[in-house]
């Protein structure tokens, strides 16, 4: 469902792209492994000369998934203290590197030291290893008590917890991914103590 390529012909009326643009695209229908195909044009992304086909084709709909996230679901401003959980993955490292980039003190969770490092060089602050340290207690701690602004969840079930007790006071927690499982019922009452919100996006 995403892709790059290049634009060879354009139909009417399209201004915006012309034969020759290198473009990316993110689509609910199949069919970016066919050499050639029609695309509606507002689907096109014009691409920059820095950034080559294999890695734009791997980190479109991640990059686009992250601003998602940061500019809309939650606006993270400088400032701010966040929660990326699986820090070190492809959607975490560019969230923690384009937050970092906004001026946001990043807290990254991680599975283990070499992931931690990779988390750090994308742009965490700090981080915690999830295996050995309790999430809420080490945030609190960061934050001397505050809690954070918004924490984003893509693993569900495991840490859903976590990210709810590591939320400061009007807190919202992002969650967009179940990698360890869907997250369970639970009761709303439990946000009503420091007025927290919980959303479930998707792009």
């Amino acid at each position: 469902i995403e892709a790059v390529g290049v634009v060879t012909d354009v139909g009417p009326g399209v201004i915006d792209l012309k034969p020759g643009d290198r473009v990316g695209y993110v689509t609910g229908a199949y069919g970016a492994y066919a050499a050639e195909r029609s695309l509606r044009a507002d689907l096109a992304i014009r691409l920059p000369s820095i950034l080559a086909d294999a890695p734009a084709a791997a980190s479109l709909m991640k990059a686009l998934t992250v601003c998602m996230l940061i500019r809309r679901v939650h606006r993270v401003v400088a400032g701010q203290a966040i929660l990326v959980q699986a820090a070190a993955g492809g959607v975490g490292q560019l969230l923690c590197s384009w937050a970092n980039h906004l001026g946001a003190t990043v807290i990254g969770t991680v599975g283990s030291a070499a992931k931690a490092e990779v988390a750090r060089t994308a742009g965490a602050t700090h981080t915690i290893l999830y295996r050995e340290e309790d999430v809420a207690a080490r945030v609190a701690e960061i934050t001397e008590g505050e809690g954070v602004a918004a924490a984003y969840d893509s693993v569900g079930a495991d840490t859903f917890q976590g990210s709810i007790d590591s939320l400061g006071f009007e807190g919202h927690l992002v969650n967009f991914g179940q990698s360890s499982g869907p997250v369970p019922a639970f009761s709303l009452s439990v946000l009503a103590a420091r007025s927290l919100s919980v959303s479930r996006p998707i792009i």
